[in-house]
Order: C-alpha cells, then sequence, then structure tokens
C-alpha cells in the first residue's frame, strides 16, 4: 500500500506491506519503490516490510535541499522513527546500498542486519553514464536528452542498441531506459544531479565504505550480486565479502544490475534464509573499541578482474 507522511514539511512516499519483523528496503539511484514490486509480495509473508521513495524520487517530494548519503541515511531514520520503528533489517540496491551501510554506521543500534543488492560504495567503479552526468555540462546535456525529439530516437534506436549489447548495460537497457524517461521532468533532473554529485565524479564512485568495513564484525550482511551487472562490477561484491568479517555472498550468474528483479523467486528466498540470522546487538563499549584499534590494513580497490 501506498502511503504518505511529511517529514520537516516535505512529503515522503513509502509502501508497506506485510506483517513481522521489519524490513526496510532502499532503492537506487533515479529509481523508485516501485523497483521492488516483483519481491515485495514474497518478502511480506514473513515481514513488514517498508519500502520508501527516497527525497527526489518516485512519489517523494523534490525540493532543493541536501541530497548527500548522509542525508539520506538521516531520512530514513526519521521516517522509521515516525513510524515507530526502532529496529530494523535494512536492504539497499545500488545508491540504496550506500545509504544502508551509512545508516547502519551513522545509527548501529538501529540496525539488526544488513543486505546489499548491487551496492554502490564499494568501489570506484561505475558505468561511464554515471561519471558523465557528475561532470560539468551534464545539465544542460540532460535536459536535451530528454526532449521529446531526443526521446523519440532512443525509443527507435533502442532494438540496435540492445543487438549491440545494450551499452554495456546487457538485459538491463530496457529498465533503465523506463527510468530514463522519467528525467523529462525539471524536478527530477534537478534532484538526480544533486544525488550524482554528491557521491560520484568523472573518476568514478568518490564514496567508500571499505575503511570501514571492519565495524561490520557483528552486523550480520548479505552481498548479492549479478554476474552480468553493467553498472556496478561483481568484483566489488568479493572485495566486500573480504572486508566485511560477517557478510555472506550470493552472485547470481544470469542477472544484471537488478538481481531482485531477474531472480525474483530466488532473491526471495535467499532474503528469507539471510533474516533467520541472529541480528545484531550494538555494543558502544566495543564499537569504542574497534574505532580506537582502527582498521589492521588498507582495504583493497577492486581490480579489473574478479
Amino acid at each position: 500500500m501506498l502511503c504518505f507522511q511529511d517529514i520537516h514539511g516535505y512529503r515522503r512516499a513509502y509502501r508497506v506491506l506485510g506483517d513481522g519483523p521489519p524490513l526496510l528496503l532502499v532503492h537506487g539511484i533515479g529509481d523508485s519503490s516501485l523497483t521492488w514490486d516483483r519481491v515485495l509480495a514474497g518478502l511480506a509473508e514473513r515481514h513488514t516490510v517498508i519500502a520508501p521513495d527516497l527525497l527526489g524520487h518516485g512519489d517523494s517530494a523534490r525540493p532543493r535541499a541536501d541530497y548527500a548519503i548522509g542525508a539520506y541515511a538521516c531520512g530514513m531514520r526519521d521516517l522509521l522513527t515516525v513510524l515507530g520503528v526502532d529496529r530494523v533489517s535494512v536492504a539497499g540496491h545500488s545508491l540504496g546500498g550506500g545509504i544502508a551501510m551509512q545508516f547502519a554506521y551513522q545509527f548501529p543500534e538501529r540496525v539488526e542486519r544488513l543486505a546489499l543488492v548491487g551496492s554502490a560504495g564499494l568501489g570506484r567503479a561505475v558505468h561511464p553514464a554515471f561519471r558523465l552526468a557528475a561532470g560539468p555540462g551534464a545539465s544542460l546535456g540532460m535536459r536535451l536528452l530528454t526532449t521529446p525529439p531526443t526521446r523519440a530516437a532512443v525509443r527507435a534506436a533502442t532494438p540496435v542498441l540492445r543487438a549491440l549489447g545494450g551499452a554495456g548495460l546487457g538485459h538491463d537497457l530496457d529498465y533503465v531506459l523506463g527510468r530514463y524517461r522519467n528525467f523529462a521532468d525539471p524536478s527530477a533532473r534537478r534532484a538526480f544531479l544533486r544525488t550524482i554529485r554528491a557521491g560520484v565524479d568523472l573518476r568514478g564512485q568518490a564514496i567508500t565504505m571499505l575503511d570501514r568495513g571492519y565495524l561490520a564484525r557483528d552486523l550480520p550482511t548479505l552481498i548479492v550480486w549479478g554476474r552480468r551487472d553493467g553498472i556496478i562490477p561483481v568484483r566489488h561484491a568479493y572485495v566486500a565479502h573480504t572486508v566485511m568479517p560477517r557478510s555472506r555472498l550470493e552472485v547470481f550468474e544470469d542477472a544484471g544490475h537488478f538481481p531482485h528483479r531477474d531472480e525474483p523467486e530466488r532473491f526471495v528466498e535467499v532474503m528469507d534464509d539471510f533474516l533467520k540470522t541472529e541480528p545484531a546487538r550494538h555494543d558502544r563499549a566495543d564499537w569504542r573499541d574497534l574505532l580506537l584499534a582502527g582498521r589492521p590494513t588498507t582495504p583493497p580497490e577492486p581490480s579489473s578482474g574478479t
């Protein structure tokens, strides 16, 4: 069910389904809570699923505001507080994975489990389109790319792009193009550009959580990735699995950047099994000891190989 709540004077849209322990699902950039539509019902059989539209996305407000990853994490805290949810398992896809990790970092006492799906924040590499969107002239470029003639040209060229490998996106091309059409709305474009520039530059992703992975020592973590991910390469999953001590890695061999859409039944099965894991219990003294000890080694940057 789609619900709305004003927080700080801005409309926040979110979907709620099911009954049981709470599970927060955070979507990626340029997307919305609808990205989870193929898995919502399955996950809701055993959990209360809360799937918000991030500020600037979907049916939520698109103000001139702070779209940094830390601000999004605070937004998740505020929504959960309004809903009366103190502790939650959180799953994030793409940008949502970065937000989920930031949420766990900023509010560790509120997180029971963490699931990362094709997540940002685990290395520099990202599809060139996102690097270009963070560069100078991107605003004008996006405005031109979303004019009616250009959108018509893209529709006409889509079969050719698909035949040529989907511009590096593989079978994710159609879904990504569906999200691209939303940028005909100027407010959606502005929100997208503010969000992308908060975490990406011309060299790639500028924010990493690898240096803080050791803090997840007692946090059950699931990493789900598609082998054919053309947006954030699967090699990031293996590095994250190494850095996060209690992580479980599931690679979907035939999936792209959206494994929850490509293989929804398997995704629900994997998530249901993971959510049976004993939840984390935050200990401030232990957290302090971890911070004082620091990380033992420099976290590896994902290489060009797997």
